[in-house]
Formats: structure tokens, sequence, C-alpha cells
């Protein structure tokens, strides 16, 4: 049986006049299958994919990759059309910014603060959660801090 992403939201109108962008956020200190399986599952949400990494300022614990380091490594990967580092000032900036029509979230995350759900709410933002994967995940990948 294949899971279904979980989303806050129906999917958007088929008339939309414009790429649908989606956003897929996250660290990615080591870029695993898992990464990359979620990055393949956002981009068939919409026409844009646009990777979120996590700024320096929020990307804090030991042996934390320098934020350029990260972006070139999924730059090579081609699993997006941009790839973008995260406003240091926090993720509603980013969003903001960009204003994505879809935030993919991995079976892990939620949305970091108020200020981003708020932000998520005020732009219409649809948030879908994807399921997680038995076995897929990386035990030596630890979060952002």
């Amino acid at each position: 049986m294949t899971k279904r992403p979980r989303r806050t939201r129906p999917r958007r109108r088929p008339d939309l006049k414009r790429p649908v962008t989606v956003f897929a956020a996250g660290c990615f200190n080591r870029v695993h299958p898992a990464h990359l399986r979620l990055l393949r599952q956002a981009r068939a949400l919409g026409d844009v994919l646009v990777v979120v990494i996590s700024h320096d300022a929020h990307n804090r614990k030991p042996g934390a990759v320098p934020a350029s380091r990260r972006k070139k490594w999924l730059e090579d990967a081609q699993v997006a059309d941009r790839v973008v580092v995260g406003d240091p000032h926090g993720f509603a900036q980013t969003l903001r910014r960009e204003r994505p029509d879809i935030l993919v979230l991995g079976y892990d995350q939620s949305l970091p603060d108020a200020e981003t759900e708020r932000e998520v709410s005020r732009l219409g933002v649809e948030v879908v959660t994807m399921p997680w994967y038995p076995g897929k995940e990386d035990p030596r990948v630890s979060r952002c801090g």
C-alpha cells in the first residue's frame, strides 16, 4: 500500500495561471537517500521546487556544515530548481520573500514557531507533511540546533 502525504487543506485549483512553487526546507548537514526521496516527492506536488537550507545562524550543532557547502551538495544533486539559504532572522522571513504555494515537511518536522504559522496562514501556503517510510532514515543524521 502506498502512503499518501498528509495535507492541511485541499489541493490548489487546476486553473491556477502561474507555476505552483513548492518549498522543502531543512538543515541538510548530511544529504542522504531519505532527503532525496522527500525532495523527489515534493517536486511532484508542483511545477517549481525550491529547497531552503537553514542559515548558519540556525544550524549551530557541533560538526554543522557551512551553508555554502550544503547548498552546493543539493545543487549538485540536481533535485531542485533552486536552492536558497534561509533568512538569518527566521523561516517566516524566507516565506515572505519567496511566497511559495506549498510547504513540504518531513514526517519529523513541524512549523518552527508562531510567527511562521501566522505567515503560512496569511500567505495561504498549503502545508503537506510527507509520511514516514520505515528503514529510509539515516541514524547518523542529527537535527539542526
